[in-house]
């Protein structure tokens, strides 16, 4: 028997058919078109699946559970998208609206939490009793494995370390606050660090890859002039993994995992991102001679979200068979 994995972002929407160690058979996608009502987002989402069955030549007989993925915050009480701006969804009741197609275990729980829990399962995690999954993308997200399972807190926030705040006072955040995490760590951090530093040195090789616009700036623009050693770009992220260390600290300081996972886009900078960061962790280290969690780079790339949702689910049967 196999799972389903749904893995729903704001743009796209994926589902996989995935074996019980986290391998994906069959997928397909759509895109998500997130202004529309939920229940046509749902419809949609349902119609991926049965096209994963149709290619990996299955019914809904052979599987056990429907897991998804989902931008925001889940309430797994009640089963609903509870909040989920970049969907613009608040309770949104998804485990009754996808019931209506499938007849199934049904598991939902944050993206990124369900992408750490796919590394522990079948990615470079995999052999870690506990494990922090950091997505460092236009946002960061965080993903919390425990003794082999997901722990997403009391209610359902746990792994929210985007939100911790990194600086008292500091650089306002989208959801209200001031300082958050994911206003120094994530890619978007990292365009708004470089586009200050450009004023600074306008002859960057920054601002001559953006073509003189500073709206062209992104991520991949800053590492890549890093890179090349131009000296605004290599103050930014070196600026960048400092905060990042300093997070990875809090995380340490409060969690102590054996593993600390990097993945989303900024990952994609590899061991030029790696070393920087691993550099400067032990500076912030409660002593200096104190063990702490390996700092590695994601393996599973954008078929996390699909592996996790399944694995969710498949933890949702299995829990039910203990009952």
């Amino acid at each position: 028997m196999y799972y389903v994995g749904i893995d729903l972002g704001g743009t796209n929407i994926k589902a996989g058919i995935v074996d019980g160690q986290g391998k994906i058979l069959a997928e397909a996608f759509c895109k998500t078109q997130a202004q529309r009502p939920y229940q046509d987002i749902v419809r949609d989402m349902a119609g991926c699946v049965m096209q994963a069955l149709k290619n990996a030549k299955m019914t809904t007989d052979d599987i056990l559970s429907v897991g998804i993925g989902i931008p925001g915050y889940a309430n797994q009480k009640t089963g609903t998208g509870a909040f989920c701006t970049n969907l613009g969804w608040y309770d949104v009741p998804l485990q009754a609206e996808i019931r209506k197609y499938f007849d199934l275990h049904i598991a939902i729980d944050n993206d990124a939490t369900v992408a750490g829990y796919a590394e522990s399962i079948a990615g470079v995690s995999k052999d870690a009793e506990s494990s922090v999954f950091l997505t460092l993308g236009t946002g960061v997200g965080g993903g919390i494995v425990i003794h082999g399972r997901p722990w997403s807190g009391a209610h359902g926030i746990g792994s929210e370390v985007g939100h911790m705040t990194l600086s008292v006072d500091g650089v306002p955040c989208n959801c209200g606050n001031n300082g958050c995490m994911e206003k120094y760590t994530s890619a978007t951090a990292i365009i708004r660090m470089a586009r200050q530093a450009c004023m600074t040195y306008p002859d960057s090789a920054m601002m001559l890859r953006a073509e003189g616009d500073l709206n062209r700036i992104n991520a991949k623009t800053v590492i890549d002039a890093a890179k090349a050693n131009d000296r605004a770009a290599l103050e930014v992220f070196d600026e960048y993994c400092k905060y990042l260390a300093i997070a990875i600290n809090n995380i340490i300081a409060f969690l102590d995992p054996e593993m600390i996972v990097l993945g989303g886009g900024v990952s994609h900078a590899g061991n030029f991102l790696l070393e920087k960061v691993k550099a400067k962790v032990p500076r912030y280290l409660l002593y200096k001679t104190l063990p702490y969690p390996e700092i590695c780079l994601a393996s599973l790339g954008n078929e996390a979200g699909m592996i996790g949702a399944a694995m969710i689910g498949k933890l949702a049967v299995d829990d039910s068979k203990k009952a």
